[in-house]
């Protein structure tokens, strides 16, 4: 079984979206917030995962971004506001209940 994962980081709520798709979304969201790897969500300011959805298989993951990226914006916010209303930051979900070692690697 392998994990895909399609997600929506933000700069603030309604503010600018980035779309993605990634294996590790620990890791990857931790990128964003720490500006790792330099581009548009560290230029912008895109820091706040506010939307993830699941996938085993790559190609639907693929497809997905796609389609998501292909939206009108007011789709985007549709999409986020049905599951997330108050825009939380998603991040500290992923990471409830992992040991601060692992943490600490993906730091």
């Amino acid at each position: 079984m392998s994990n895909h994962y399609v997600y929506i980081m933000a700069s603030k709520r309604n503010g600018t979206l980035y779309t993605g798709v990634t294996t590790d979304l620990v890791r990857r969201v931790w990128e964003h917030k720490n500006k790792a790897i330099p581009g548009f969500t560290a230029k912008y300011n895109i820091h706040m995962l506010v939307h993830y959805e699941h996938f085993e298989d790559y190609m639907m993951a693929a497809h997905r971004e796609k389609c998501i990226k292909e939206w009108k914006r007011i789709w985007k916010l549709e999409l986020i506001e049905k599951n997330n209303p108050d825009w939380n930051d998603l991040y500290s979900e992923l990471t409830e209940g992992l040991d601060s070692g692992f943490r600490r690697n993906a730091e």
